[in-house]
């Protein structure tokens, strides 16, 4: 039995040693500091020149009981030397602060794993919050896993003694001690998490050198402790990036950045109207201190109110956007079909989460393309625009901007709890390559009628309150289709739904024909929208190379489609549509295209693995030469 635990072992660091990337998963309360221990570990190993892809996993409760399962948080990074598209599927190495923390994430594991466990934390009293009857490091459920129990809660209250902590703020430090000690593992500086600490904490000496003490302490464990048979420093070799300035970033993060950017390429300051709701907060917190960037930014009592006043700031001359989630979504609908009625420009953005109603506010699914493309009364249509990742949300916010300016029209912008949590590198983008943005605006020698239209948009005259040119009738209630003036009108009516129609129709012209990610132009085409490209973009990758004939298509335009879509997919003989719901944007292309689809549907709240599409792939795809073009890497 000892030979064969000692020989488990050696296989355990031989593949830790062998790996071009890692899987690493920490995971505890929601009190301790998981994210935070997490995030600091991103920018760390990104800094030491490796590609990076995050999963932030929240329990739903701002703080469930301690000790519980459903109050585990957890963070999980894949990180290495190669092109990172996915958080991964499993975890090899897991951080485990409490036993309910371990046992949730146990089935995630693969096999052999590494996992780091505080073994203080192993009491009668945690075990029976974590509903459990034995003691998991001594009941043999981690055999087929290389256990490390180390007392870190005591190890860091000895290391941050000196600085005069009282005991539940020295076992606060526990995060970064831990912390300490990957970064040792997996040989990652220390520089960026030390500066962090420095400036968070820089008006509490005692906090600055507790946290700093506790950090070198777990990194030094690692360096000391007589367990070379089990952690051994591992070094991951940088990733071929090329030759750009990059930085981590979250969804939310560069979708502020991109509303921003859009905001200067279109010479109009923005409006943020919003009401905070999970996931799509964290937006709200990044517009709301960048007022010197030309965006004013207001928290609303309620989403009704936060949409009308987006709708309200566009009224008068700025660009209003909005933000909710599912939820809040419908409850800004009426308001947005107003905005339709008004042909105002008005971005919305929606980063959902799994529902119906309430559902889990802190998992991600993609869930609401029906409400998106068709939820609204009345032949009400609308652009619809999907973010792929953290690093493509800069890109679409400027495109969801350029159209709702360019066609005076809604526009909704598709993101997720993944995309808005999740973490990436994202080159920085050279402003000055992107073309300005042009709008309706009515310049000094305009004159006519505010319902002058745009030959190729469709788009009437942007005019804002105080300009006497242009004094119009603006409302809710149906519009002469000349004058603006209430209409009753059977064929007026006829008129201006066929022209609402037309004016979303016309964004086709001005899409980009929708290209191959890779692959293939022929056999079996792998399409999909939204969070799940890193997923697909990997399993793809790796079909082809196991000799699959298949390929990768990602929609960004949702309504209207490219207009070369349903020409690239009759190229295919199959087509296969894997999406975090029941077959929305199945149902939409069966609309639109008429063709049929084989689907792969999840609904869990976590993200698609990349074994989970492989699977879906070899089942339908066969065996053959790539007949691929220029658009293929």
């Amino acid at each position: 039995m000892r030979a064969s635990f000692s020989n488990q072992k050696i296989k355990v660091q031989q593949e830790l040693t062998a790996k071009i990337s890692h899987i690493v998963r920490f995971a505890g309360d929601s009190g301790d500091g998981i994210q935070l221990q997490g995030q600091q570990f991103t920018v760390a190993s990104a800094l030491a020149g490796h590609d990076v892809a995050t999963l932030p996993d929240f329990p739903a409760e701002i703080r469930a009981p301690t000790g519980t399962r459903y109050g585990v948080s957890a963070f999980q990074i894949q990180f290495g030397g190669d092109r990172i598209t996915t958080p991964g599927d499993a975890p090899d190495v897991l951080i485990a602060f409490n036993p309910a923390a371990l046992v949730v994430n146990l089935g995630n594991l693969a096999p052999h794993s590494l996992i780091i466990v505080d073994e203080g934390a192993f009491t009668a009293q945690r075990l029976k919050r974590a509903d459990l009857t034995s003691n998991p490091l001594e009941d043999g459920t981690l055999e087929h896993h290389e256990v490390v129990p180390i007392d870190i809660t005591n190890l860091t209250t000895q290391a941050v003694k000196p600085h005069g902590l009282g005991t539940k703020d020295s076992a606060r430090c526990k995060n970064f001690w831990a912390l300490g000690l990957v970064l040792w593992l997996f040989d990652q500086p220390r520089v960026s998490t030390q500066d962090w600490i420095r400036k968070k904490f820089a008006s509490t000496p005692a906090l600055v050198n507790a946290n700093l003490a506790a950090l070198d302490a777990g990194h030094a464990y690692g360096e000391t402790v007589e367990m070379s048979h089990v952690l051994k420093q591992q070094h991951v070799a940088p990733a071929p990036l090329e030759s750009v300035q990059y930085r981590t970033i979250t969804g939310a993060e560069n979708l502020a950045l991109g509303l921003i950017a859009a905001g200067e390429l279109a010479d109009t300051a923005l409006m943020f109207c919003s009401y905070p709701i999970t996931p799509a907060s964290s937006l709200l917190h990044h517009l709301a201190g960048l007022e010197d960037a030309g965006v004013s930014t207001f928290q609303a009592e309620d989403e009704i109110a936060a949409v009308c006043s987006a709708i309200g700031a566009s009224y008068a001359g700025k660009l209003g956007v909005t933000s909710s989630s599912g939820p809040g979504i419908a409850l800004k609908t009426e308001a947005i079909g107003l905005a339709v009625a008004t042909e105002l420009p008005l971005v919305i953005v929606n980063a959902q989460r799994a529902g119906p109603s309430t559902g889990m506010p802190t998992k991600t699914e993609q869930s609401d393309l029906y409400q998106a493309v068709y939820g609204r009364n009345g032949d009400t249509p609308i652009p619809v625009v999907a973010a792929r990742s953290p690093a493509d949300c800069f890109d679409t916010a400027i495109e969801a901007v350029r159209i709702a300016l360019r066609h005076m029209t809604p526009v909704i912008l598709l993101t997720d709890g993944y995309i808005a949590n999740a973490s990436e590198l994202w080159p920085l983008p050279d402003l000055d390559s992107y073309a300005p943005i042009e709008t309706h605006k009515p310049q000094e020698n305009s004159s006519g009628s505010v319902f002058n239209r745009d030959e190729d948009t469709f788009a009437r005259v942007w005019a804002s309150p105080g300009d006497a040119r242009f004094i119009h009738r603006i409302g809710g209630i149906e519009k002469d289709i000349d004058s603006g003036n209430i209409s009753y009108d059977a064929l007026n009516h006829q008129a201006m739904t066929d022209l609402r129609t037309k004016k979303v129709a016309s964004v086709a012209r001005f899409i980009a024909p929708q290209s191959i990610e890779q692959g293939s132009q022929s056999g079996l085409a792998v399409l999909a929208w939204g969070s799940t490209y890193g997923t697909i973009y990997q399993a793809v990758k790796e079909s082809i190379e196991q000799g699959l004939v298949v390929a990768h298509i990602h929609l960004r335009h949702i309504s209207p489609l490219a207009p070369n879509l349903a020409q690239l997919l009759a190229n295919y003989d199959n087509v296969l549509v894997p999406e975090l719901n029941n077959g929305q944007l199945a149902t939409l292309i069966r609309d639109k295209i008429q063709i049929p689809l084989q689907q792969l549907n999840k609904v869990t709240g976590l993200p698609l693995t990349v074994a989970e599409v492989k699977a879906a792939i070899a089942k339908h795809a066969t065996q053959g030469k790539q007949k691929t073009d220029s658009h293929d890497e």
